[in-house]
């Protein structure tokens, strides 16, 4: 009976605003079933600083964050505080 926890990203959506959304799922194996598994969320939005996260958000990031998604994502928000 051997436990192992696993810590994979296991979703990565690109949202309409151009924001990434990961998922990191923490999973304890037993014998090679998942026996339990939790779920941790955070965002990459357009001009903020990935360069720590994983290859795989790096290269979606690079991908989706151009520079016509980054001005528009800052005037969206830049409108949203006058609101």
């Amino acid at each position: 009976m051997a436990l192992e926890k696993q810590t994979v990203i296991d979703k990565i959506e690109v949202v309409e605003n151009g924001c990434v959304q990961v998922r990191t799922a923490t999973r304890i194996v037993e014998d090679g079933n998942v026996i339990s598994s939790s779920y941790h969320r955070h965002v990459v939005c357009p001009a903020d600083d990935y360069s720590n996260e994983d290859a795989r958000v790096q290269a979606i990031c690079a991908a989706t964050h151009t520079a016509e998604v980054i001005a528009a994502y800052q005037a969206a928000q830049a409108a949203n505080q006058g609101v």
